[in-house]
């Protein structure tokens, strides 16, 4: 299955950042990568003209047909989330599923692939005002609305629109591994991988925070230092604030708690040793500041859904492919 063909499904009435958000990652050629780039295919359900918001039309000859055949199909939103995908577009989601395609969704367009059956029994992500209706219109899926993405190899879904950016990148670093995958990100100009989930985005009347600089100033400290012994008080003391205030201040901003947040931010620095060494697990472990082996490989795990040496493998196997396997992590 040749993943580098990618198809992205447009439809009536979307945005037309939902589909540049595909196609200034795949799309857009990368001579400068000495491997072979995507190629990428814009579609609809019918060949045509589609109207998008603001009175433009995008006209493609490319229909369900082109969109089934790809290795990567991408659908980033519905143009109604109380509606059902129409039959030919759930038959072509089932039938390139069954061949080994990879689908993608990107906010609201999870509620296409939860139509098509795709996500029933497993985690999946949209964006956190639907993250309710999902749930309630189909109760199979065990819907986080705290995530920017989930991956289970196969079947991926991301948040909110901008997230489908994170979710892109993850897609080019399983597929060519982190250096690449971070020259892309330099050039859109965001980060390889965002900190916290989509908690922290979602409406509520939280005042402007004059804590921010601290706290940020005290992440940062903590970013350098991973491999100290690192406390909510020590964390609290950096930022000039009384442990309670610390939590309260860092919950507002992250949605997350420090030590869960310092827990990710170990786990993803570990990766690029998995990827790039061949340090023991337990090196590896003491590196980026865990104490243990066994405490790395339980919190790897539980924020990667497999083990380091099985993540290690997938870069260094057998097949020569520089990918990440199936996992949930934001």
């Amino acid at each position: 299955m040749n993943r580098a063909t990618v198809a992205v499904l447009a439809y009536e009435g979307m945005s037309v950042f939902e589909t540049g958000i595909v196609t200034e990652v795949f799309g857009l050629p990368r001579p400068e990568f000495d491997v072979p780039w995507y190629e990428l295919t814009v579609c609809a359900e019918t060949p045509g003209a589609v109207r998008l918001v603001g009175g433009a039309t995008l006209h493609t000859d490319h229909g369900l047909d082109v969109f089934a055949g790809a290795g990567t199909l991408i659908v980033p939103g519905v143009a109604d989330v109380h509606a059902d995908p129409s039959p030919r577009l759930t038959a072509a989601l089932r039938a390139a599923h069954r061949r080994g395609a990879r689908i993608v969704s990107i906010c609201s367009g999870a509620f296409a692939l939860a139509g098509a059956g795709l996500l029933d029994g497993r985690r999946a992500t949209t964006h956190w005002r639907y993250a309710d209706l999902l749930a309630r219109r189909h109760p199979a899926v065990r819907v986080d609305p705290d995530v920017l993405y989930v991956d289970h190899g196969d079947v991926l879904t991301g948040a909110g629109s901008a997230a489908g950016l994170d979710l892109c990148v993850h897609l080019v670093r399983r597929d060519h591994g982190p250096t690449i995958a971070n020259a892309v990100a330099r050039r859109l100009v965001v980060p390889p991988h965002r900190d916290g989930g989509q908690a922290q985005f979602v409406e509520a009347p939280v005042p402007a925070d004059p804590g921010d600089d601290r706290l940020a100033a005290s992440m940062s400290w903590a970013l350098a230092n991973l491999t100290a012994e690192i406390t909510v008080a020590r964390l609290a003391r950096q930022a000039h604030m009384s442990p309670r205030t610390y939590l309260r201040h860092f919950a507002r901003a992250t949605g997350t708690t420090p030590i869960r947040w310092l827990i990710d931010r170990r786990v993803q620095a570990s990766l690029p040793l998995l990827e790039t060494t061949s340090a023991p697990i337990e090196e590896v472990a003491a590196t980026v500041g865990f104490e243990t082996a066994v405490t790395f490989r339980h919190h790897f795990t539980a924020a990667m859904r497999t083990s380091p040496s099985a993540y290690r493998r997938a870069f260094t196997g057998a097949s020569g492919g520089a990918h990440a396997p199936g996992s949930g992590t934001t």
